[in-house]
């Protein structure tokens, strides 16, 4: 299985050394006081090479529904640029890390590196995971995983356009009920805990499959950084 960053632009777009910069109106601004009604979505697909037309696709017909109201960020990947505003393919890693913390609310794929990412930045994800049968990846881990993590209140699991929806409704009335306490410099132990992701990941995928893999999933050793299985 392949592997991937949480949203992130790939490495080697950027020369060696030198600062990556901020494209306009990619990353949220710091909120001036006459904004302060307004609340801040974030939605990252990831950089898996399938398309995620269903929750790119939902956001943008929920999106005239609340107009102004709400200030999107939307990391679509691969998936076709929606007609929203905020929409951009990837994100800079220090541009996705402002992002998760500028957010009032975080909507993602079912990847569990950016789950993780999103809980250390003190969001409870609202989880949309990629659905093989519709060609949006390879097998049902995310799907498997998702429902895990949902089933212990780890994550808000939306699986349905109207699920999303309610918990969209629900988390702009009161941001608090998508918050967990947040730890900005557990890195060693965010670390581990995708480590540990693993390990459960492929133990879903061993069930649902009726075998186990050969070797076990090391995201560190593959990827460099912020690994991912996608």
């Amino acid at each position: 299985m392949n592997v991937e960053s949480t949203g992130t632009a790939p490495a080697h777009r950027v020369a060696p050394g030198r600062p990556r910069p901020a494209p306009a109106n990619r990353v949220p601004r710091p909120r001036d006081p006459g904004d302060l009604a307004r609340s801040r979505l974030l939605v990252a697909v990831g950089t898996d090479k399938h398309p995620f037309d269903r929750l790119v696709g939902w956001l943008a017909e929920w999106h005239p529904t609340v107009g102004e109201n709400v200030e999107l960020t939307v990391q679509h990947g691969h998936t076709r640029a929606p007609g929203v505003p905020g929409a951009v393919p990837f994100l800079g890693h220090e541009e996705l890390q402002a992002a998760m913390a500028e957010a009032d609310l975080v909507v993602c794929h079912g990847g569990p590196a950016t789950i993780l990412e999103a809980r250390r930045h003190g969001h409870l994800p609202i989880v949309v995971p990629r659905d093989p049968t519709r060609g949006e990846h390879v097998d049902d881990h995310q799907q498997l995983f998702a429902r895990r993590l949902g089933a212990a209140g780890m994550v808000a699991l939306a699986e349905t356009r109207e699920a999303l929806f309610e918990a969209l409704t629900a988390g702009l009335a009161d941001p608090s009920r998508y918050a967990v306490a947040a730890d900005p410099d557990a890195s060693e132990a965010r670390r581990a805990a995708v480590e540990r992701v693993g390990r459960i990941v492929e133990d879903l995928v061993a069930a649902s499959t009726g075998r186990r893999q050969g070797t076990r999933w090391r995201p560190w050793a593959r990827s460099g950084r912020n690994g991912e299985r996608r």
